[in-house]
């Protein structure tokens, strides 16, 4: 351990160094490494290549909620792991956000507790409140823009996109493009979300497009819990979770997801014959991002930590264009010459700037949603 009167010998020496026009002390660090579990930069546990050492020294990091087919998730587990030797399990892959927050509670400081949380903001935002999360601001923590990001560096956004309407060509004719078109004779049964939308981001994201292709605003989300029950109503909603098997055997013709779900699903199962044609809704233009966590009673901190410097890397980045998702880095890659051009040109091309509601208006949706999802599509 450096003692203090080291430290201050230290100093005193690179001040006679600078006296002499030299440089030898540029690194020379000014206080003691910090544990993983408390460090808020990289910087704290000594730079980098200390907390890739830690990292690899405990040897797996536990995460939550993130199936492989998710907006590149499987490229990066693999990435991750083959870079770092780290090995990344994945407790209940097919879980919402509400399941990850409620993990973070039951889990305690349990060795199989979660490290890492990857959450809608709306739910991001809520264990912030709720004091589950662990401040840390990762190297491009600067260039995350200011609204997709917690001031604390709690929580920030990692990747988005759109919600879109998938439809199996080869069973539904004509395929959807459009709110207005769900509700047409023709759709009994077969238009779909992502679960309940007091517990999964996805589905809260679709009531709040409806809400917006209904006369509805990010102050009004009513219009989209009248849109379903409407929907109820005349036979059209289906109550079955989509998936990339329900999908491939027709249990969920036509689903409204994110648009890298739905392209994700066109991709992997085009050779299996099924033809899934994807369209944003212009009536229900609704973007978000999804924001990333650490666990502030992570059983492996530096894992955590390294996992997403990893994440919001050019490489990890780039990986999300893979699984068609918009990395929240985007503007800046471009200017900086690092984004992956050609993947990003798969991507569909969206009218206009997207608009983001602000925490106010989430929070006032989200108990409006609490308080009427279930009625909505009650019998």
């Amino acid at each position: 351990m450096t003692t203090p009167r080291a430290r201050a010998a230290a100093v005193l020496s690179c001040f006679a160094l600078v006296a002499l026009g030299l440089s030898a002390c540029e690194n020379t660090p000014t206080a003691e490494p910090q544990k993983p579990s408390v460090a808020t930069a990289a910087e704290n546990v000594g730079g980098m290549e200390a907390l890739v050492a830690s990292a690899q020294q405990e040897g797996r990091l536990n995460a939550i909620a993130i199936p492989r087919s998710w907006a590149g998730y499987g490229y990066l587990i693999d990435g991750f792991e083959k870079k770092y030797g780290i090995e990344v399990t994945v407790a209940n892959p097919e879980g919402h956000s509400e399941d990850e927050i409620e993990a973070l509670k039951q889990s305690g400081n349990r060795s199989s507790a979660p490290d890492v949380l990857d959450m809608g903001d709306t739910f991001a935002r809520a264990a912030a409140r709720e004091n589950l999360l662990a401040p840390y601001k990762v190297a491009a923590y600067d260039s995350v823009p200011v609204s997709q990001k917690d001031p604390q560096a709690r929580w920030y956004n990692n990747y988005g996109g759109y919600i879109s309407i998938g439809c199996d060509a080869n069973r539904v004719k004509p395929c959807p493009r459009t709110f207005a078109d769900l509700l047409k004779p023709g759709y009994q049964g077969k238009v779909a979300i992502e679960g309940d939308p007091t517990r999964s981001g996805t589905a809260f994201a679709s009531v709040y497009a409806a809400a917006l292709a209904n006369n509805g605003s990010f102050d009004d989300i009513q219009p989209g819990l009248d849109f379903f029950a409407e929907l109820k109503k005349i036979g059209n909603f289906n109550p079955t979770e989509p998936s990339s098997a329900s999908v491939e055997d027709g249990r969920t013709p036509i689903s409204i997801n994110w648009d890298y779900v739905n392209l994700g699903h066109a991709d992997q199962l085009r050779a299996k014959g099924v033809n899934w044609q994807v369209a944003i809704p212009f009536d229900g233009a609704f973007a978000q991002y999804y924001g990333l966590a650490i666990n502030k009673n992570a059983p492996h901190p530096a894992a955590a930590r390294l996992w997403q410097e990893y994440l919001f890397s050019a490489e990890g980045q780039n990986l999300r264009l893979k699984g068609f998702a918009r990395p929240v880095l985007m503007d800046s890659m471009k200017k900086d010459g690092t984004l992956d051009e050609a993947a990003a040109a798969q991507l569909p091309t969206v009218e206009g700037t997207p608009r983001f509601p602000t925490d106010a208006q989430l929070d006032k949706a989200r108990e409006t949603v609490a308080r009427g999802w279930t009625r909505a599509v009650s019998e």
